[in-house]
């Protein structure tokens, strides 16, 4: 393929995301396949010669259409959302097209720079104290990760190194595997499952701290397991704070979780992967309250800011505490504005070595939405969660199981979770709708998420005559049943 027939089959492949996006309501939206259906749609090895652009783009609908979950589909449910909008997607495009891989500044200047900048900007749209901004000479800042989990496990990495230095600091007669076999890293029994997969990389112990009736860790809970470990001689050096659970969106105490982590010496980390988008609103940056305290912080725009998977967002107040323990200098990486204290090198900051130019779409999306179209967007959805909620509580039949605070509804039949399991069958039967439940202690209970960009109240309703139907005749055939026996 040529630049001429680029331009002519790119055209066509915008056209046909164009369709595919503006009509994504017609489609399913959960796919009708058993696993292994893709295998004979396709040949056993690649073609020998070369296809034409025609054979490959009609295979798309043939081929790949019928196995995809539809995530942006205003009947999608399911999960949290995944953000995407037109700036955005034109420009990954770009990114692609520049292609360079920003392990350093001198590997293309403007892919590390632009991203500083967006930290920055980003930071203060969720007024972010000002040790957590790069600025023009900040010890901070902030830098793009691929996900959540990864921000989390840098943090548990650059966590563990700093307290083993500090350790073998004041007690040289340890080694560093003494030191590793006694350090145990803690979150909420509601944190997400890739905190304690941060510690199984990390290789070290990983506790959960009970939370309340709200699902939230308050203060009382973790210094009770601090003091416990202490005691048996482990060493605390890792305590992940979650805003938004990911089961029923709760909210640790920061402001009780703070001073006690900060006391002991302890790295708090925030993961505010979904709900930290909504700190762009006035009204919900309340939730942030204790970031102060924090040594790292992450969210995602890519779930809930309309910028396209993947851009994590996460900042730390001290940038050396990540560049101490990652930073290897292999002469083919060097460049002479190293030393400046000038430029940022983010293969520092990350696992992988490359990067990609993913500050573009922050930049796009953040300049042609604005901070006002941007917050009308999160505030919609919010809205549109309410207005689930107010119909879920006007049917005697069900029952709301946590407060519900930004875009997530937890529901369920009152009754046994055999019931619950029973109707969400039926919701995946009827694939007209796609949610995903979650346990909350003992009960199973249906998480009814708002995802979509072009959701509208019209969908909300939909969903919940669907939902309330599916459960009408649910429950007369569990009653007969039930008599039957």
């Amino acid at each position: 393929m040529d630049a001429a027939e680029f331009r002519k089959r790119g055209k066509e492949m915008v056209d046909y995301i164009a369709d595919y996006l503006e009509k994504i309501d017609k489609r399913q939206v959960f796919p009708d396949v058993e696993p292994g259906y893709l295998r004979p749609l396709i040949p056993d090895c690649a073609p020998q010669d070369p296809e034409s652009f025609e054979d490959v783009f009609k295979d798309i609908e043939k081929i790949i259409m019928p196995g995809v979950t539809h995530w942006h589909s205003p009947y999608f449910f399911a999960y949290f959302p995944a953000a995407s909008s037109f700036p955005a997607l034109l420009a990954d495009m770009l990114c692609g097209g520049i292609g360079c891989v920003g392990f350093s500044w001198a590997s293309s200047p403007a892919c590390t720079e632009l991203e500083t900048v967006m930290l920055d900007w980003l930071g203060k749209m969720i007024n972010l104290p000002e040790e957590f901004l790069a600025g023009k000479d900040g010890q901070g800042g902030g830098v793009i990760q691929g996900s959540a989990s990864e921000a989390t496990l840098i943090s548990l990495l650059a966590a563990r190194t700093k307290t083993i230095r500090r350790v073998q600091s004041e007690k040289p007669e340890l080694t560093e595997a003494d030191i590793m076999g006694r350090l145990v890293a803690y979150a909420s029994d509601q944190a997400h499952s890739s905190v304690e997969r941060a510690a199984l990389i990390g290789g070290v112990k990983m506790k959960n701290v009970p939370s309340d009736d709200t699902f939230s860790v308050c203060g009382s809970a973790l210094r009770k397991v601090l003091e416990e470990d202490k005691a048996s001689g482990l060493i605390p050096f890792f305590f992940c704070a979650t805003l938004g659970t990911t089961p029923c969106c709760s909210f640790d105490k920061l402001l009780e979780l703070g001073p006690i982590c900060n006391k002991g010496n302890i790295w708090m980390h925030i993961d505010a992967a979904y709900a930290g988008s909504a700190f762009i609103c006035p009204e919900f940056r309340h939730l942030l309250n204790g970031v102060e305290f924090a040594d790292s912080f992450n969210f995602n725009p890519h779930k809930w800011l309309l910028v396209n998977f993947d851009c994590s967002a996460m900042w730390v107040k001290k940038r050396s505490d990540l560049t101490g323990a990652f930073k290897l200098e292999p002469l083919y990486l060097q460049h002479h504005h190293q030393e400046s204290g000038l430029v940022t090198d983010y293969r520092h900051w990350q696992i992988p070595l490359g990067r990609r130019f993913r500050s573009l779409k922050l930049w796009f999306v953040l300049r042609m939405y604005g901070v006002t179209g941007l917050q009308e967007h999160i505030r919609k959805h919010i809205r549109l969660s309410h207005q689930f909620e107010h119909l879920v509580l006007q049917d005697e039949r069900f029952e709301i199981c946590a407060e519900v605070v930004l875009g997530l509804v937890c529901f369920r039949l009152k009754g046994s979770n055999e019931l619950n399991k029973a109707l969400l069958k039926s919701i995946d039967e009827a694939k007209k709708i796609h949610l995903v439940p979650c346990h909350l202690r003992e009960k199973f209970v249906l998480r009814f998420a708002i995802c979509s960009r072009t959701v509208e109240s019209t969908h909300i309703k939909f969903a919940w005559q669907h939902i309330s139907q599916l459960a009408t005749d649910l429950l007369k055939t569990w009653e007969q049943n039930h008599h039957q026996q």
